[in-house]
């Protein structure tokens, strides 16, 4: 049995799209995906507030729009999720995306806007482990996503919830609703939940991961970012969360979501099967990152995980989550960012190569729209 690919690349500002191309060609994307068929674009948005290493990049969305145009991939759309703590037209805005979908004819749609799509139940061919118990009234799933290509473009960095967060988590948004966060006692085998759902409804499944700007300690948000110069890229899932995870200097097999995807055959997580291609050299490489937590992932830490948790259902299931993510946009968004993301961001912008990149994309117009802004149990 063939072993996955993933392909690993050292990249530069200069040649980053051409590198995608590239990238791309040696992981096998025209052969992973139905040439014939809708392309979904899964961006990232962990946070909606400009932050290298957070969310997808501009050019790494560029450079896989390009490698997909090139492959014969010509019906393409941009997807973007809400959650209770994210506003995904700042996200899209502050983050850049728009001038790029702009500039190859990219639409845009929303998980959230009935003119985009509908929610329906989704019973699973496969067993799930945890997502019918937490959702014993039926798994609800967006129509649109049913026999559509997805590539998913997370980014290299750390999760406080998770170890690592690649392109398993990035599904997270897309296939689940605003509800999503019932879900975070169980997260590691919820994310292989979503990954057996994902091999049932798409056509085919890819990833591009940017780790130009990687991320360690308490993410998805908080991070403290680091120059890598690297993307990733490939069809196997697991396998590219497996690669990433190692370079940051994880145990793969020691990160739950990746040995449960592994134990169920959903992809390989196991980096001895893994075939790394295009500069395989560079997957040797152990960056020393560590797994963080702040005043906010912290308290979720514990009431999901601690004894604590047998107050969930009242303090997540009930208007009282409200108090939350009050809370939690108060930290991250109006004490955390100004005081200590501010100032990590200006320093990305002149000092860091990519942030003198990111500086060249052209800015999109203000003008939120307010269906991004979400209260739960709407």
């Amino acid at each position: 049995m063939n072993r996955p690919k993933v392909a690993v690349l050292r990249t530069t500002p200069e040649t980053v799209l051409d590198d995608y191309v590239r990238l791309c060609e040696l992981a096998g994307m025209k052969d992973a995906l139905e040439p014939s068929n809708t392309t979904i674009l899964k961006d990232n948005i962990s946070w909606h507030l400009m932050y290298p290493g957070s969310n997808t990049t501009p050019w790494q969305l560029e450079g896989t729009i390009l490698a997909l145009r090139q492959a014969g991939f010509q019906d393409l759309v941009d997807v973007h999720n809400k959650t209770v703590v994210t506003i995904c037209d700042l996200g899209d805005r502050y983050n850049k995306f728009g001038p790029v979908l702009q500039k190859y004819g990219v639409p845009k749609k929303y998980n959230f806007e009935p003119k985009d799509m509908t929610w329906i139940k989704h019973q699973p061919a496969a067993k799930m482990t945890v997502l019918d118990n937490i959702f014993p009234d039926g798994i609800y799933l967006p129509d649109y996503f049913f026999g559509k290509n997805i590539v998913h473009l997370p980014t290299v960095k750390t999760h406080s919830y998770t170890v690592t967060t690649g392109a398993l988590k990035n599904a997270f948004g897309g296939l689940l609703n605003v509800n999503r966060h019932m879900t975070h006692t169980w997260i590691h085998d919820t994310i292989v939940d979503l990954l057996a759902i994902q091999k049932e409804i798409h056509t085919g499944v890819f990833c591009t991961m940017d780790g130009t700007t990687a991320g360690s300690g308490p993410g998805p948000r908080t991070l403290i970012p680091h120059q890598k110069d690297v993307i990733l890229a490939s069809s196997d899932q697991v396998a590219i969360d497996a690669v990433s995870a190692q370079m940051m200097g994880f145990d793969p097999m020691g990160i739950d979501y990746i040995a449960h995807a592994t134990e169920r055959g959903l992809g390989q997580g196991n980096p001895a099967e893994i075939e790394v291609v295009g500069m395989p050299e560079l997957a040797d490489e152990r960056w020393g990152f560590k797994v963080g937590v702040n005043l906010g992932t912290g308290t979720g830490m514990l009431l999901w995980r601690s004894p604590l948790k047998i107050f969930q259902k009242l303090l997540f299931q009930t208007p009282i989550v409200k108090m939350f993510i009050w809370a939690s946009e108060t930290y991250h968004d109006k004490l955390w960012y100004p005081k200590n993301g501010v100032p990590v961001v200006e320093k990305w912008k002149r000092e860091s190569p990519w942030g003198r990149l990111f500086e060249e994309y052209p800015e999109e117009p203000d003008g939120t729209d307010p269906a991004c802004r979400v209260e739960p149990f709407e």
